[in-house]
C-alpha cells in the first residue's frame, strides 16, 4: 500500500512503515493536483502538517482513500467529520509536540522580558555606534519568577507550558472552573513524578490578574481576544500566541501594543499565513517565529513515529 505524506514525514516515521511494507511517497503535491495524484497513484493514506487543506472535493474525489493523518494537533485544516462519515479514518499527534510548543512559548516570554526581540534587530545596525545607549534602552528587564503565567486553554500543551512555569517559580493560574483546580503530573528523569495542582479560574480572571498570558485554543469562529479583553488586562503585560491565528485580534493587539497596555507580544501563527500583516511583522514590540512551535527535531521523529504506529495498526487490521 502507498502513503503519500505530502507535508513530509520523519525519517524514523517512513522507515517505520516501510519495514511493515508501505511505500512512502515524499514527493510534494500541488494543493490543486492531489486529488489526482492520489487516484493516478492508488493512494491509501494521505499525511499532511499545516501546508495541505484537505476539503470536501479531495475527500469525494478518492474514493480509495482510508486514512487522513494530520502531524501535528489542530486539524482545522482537514474535514474531519465529513471524511469520517465517507468512511475515511482520520489521525492526528496530539501529544507528540506538546513539549515543543512549550518550549516556544517560553523562548518568547524570555524574549519579551529581556527585549531580545528588539535587541536583535537593533544591534547588528547600532552595536558598534551607538552600544551605550542599547545597554541603557535595554537595561530594564524583568524575571519571570515570581510573576503570574494565565494559561487560557488547557490541554496537553497548556499543561506542558505549566509545568516548565512551575519550575521557573512561576504562579500559574490556568483556565476552568472559577476557584477550581486542575491536576497536572510532572514527570522527572529518572522515574520519579509528583502530581500539582494549578488554581483554575475563568478566562475574565486570567486577564484581569496574569502579567503573562499564553493562549492554547483550538481554531475559533471569532477572535477569543480582542479590544474589550485587553482593556481587562494589566498594564504592560506580556502575550503569547501559538495557537493559532485568528485567536486574537491582530488590529487590537497593535493599538494596545501602541497605547503601552501590552509591553510585548510574541506570535508563532497569524490572521494570515502565510503572508502576515506588514504591520505586524514590521512592528518593534513583537517577537516573531513562522508557526514553528512543533518544528523541532525530536517533536517531528515523534510525530512520524507516532502516525507510523496508527497507520500500521489502522491498515493492517483492515
Amino acid at each position: 500500500m502507498k502513503i503519500l505524506a505530502n507535508d513530509g514525514i520523519s525519517a524514523g516515521g517512513k522507515k517505520t512503515l516501510e519495514d511493515n511494507g508501505f511505500e512512502v511517497i515524499t514527493t510534494k503535491v500541488a494543493q490543486e493536483q492531489v486529488a489526482n495524484y492520489i487516484n493516478n497513484n492508488s493512494i491509501t493514506a494521505l499525511l499532511v502538517r499545516s501546508a495541505t487543506k484537505v476539503r470536501k472535493d479531495i475527500i469525494d474525489n478518492c474514493p480509495n482513500l482510508k486514512i487522513i493523518g494530520r502531524g501535528g494537533v489542530g486539524m482545522d485544516n482537514i474535514d474531519v467529520e465529513y471524511a469520517r462519515k465517507k468512511g475515511i479514518e482520520v489521525i492526528n499527534t496530539p501529544a507528540a509536540s506538546s513539549d515543543s510548543v512549550a518550549e516556544l512559548v517560553f523562548a518568547h516570554l524570555f524574549s519579551g522580558v529581556r527585549f531580545l526581540y528588539d535587541a536583535n534587530r537593533l544591534m547588528p545596525l547600532e552595536g558598534d555606534t551607538n552600544f551605550a545607549e542599547l545597554k541603557k534602552a535595554y537595561a530594564s528587564g524583568s524575571e519571570l519568577r515570581g510573576k503570574t503565567l494565565g494559561i487560557i486553554g488547557f490541554g496537553r500543551i497548556g499543561r506542558a507550558v505549566a509545568r516548565m512555569a512551575l519550575g521557573l517559580g512561576m504562579h500559574v493560574i490556568v483556565s476552568g472552573e472559577e476557584s477550581g483546580t486542575e491536576d497536572v503530573r510532572i514527570d522527572f528523569y529518572n522515574g520519579q513524578f509528583i502530581n500539582i495542582k494549578f488554581p483554575s479560574a475563568s478566562n475574565e480572571t486570567i486577564l484581569k490578574t496574569s502579567d503573562f498570558i499564553s493562549v492554547h485554543v483550538p481554531a475559533q469562529k471569532g477572535y477569543l481576544i480582542s479590544t474589550n479583553e485587553f482593556k481587562l488586562m494589566k498594564d504592560g503585560l506580556g502575550i503569547i500566541n501559538t495557537a493559532r491565528g485568528g485567536v486574537i485580534e491582530e488590529v487590537a493587539l497593535i493599538e494596545a501594543l501602541d497605547s503601552g497596555k501590552v509591553a510585548f507580544a510574541g506570535l508563532d501563527v497569524f490572521e494570515e499565513e502565510p503572508k502576515p500583516a506588514i504591520q505586524v511583522l514590521m512592528h518593534p514590540k513583537i517577537s516573531l517565529t513562522p508557526h514553528i512551535g512543533a518544528a523541532t527535531l525530536e517533536a517531528q521523529d515523534r510525530i512520524g513515529t507516532e502516525l507510523a504506529e496508527q497507520i500500521i495498526k489502522h491498515l493492517k487490521k483492515s
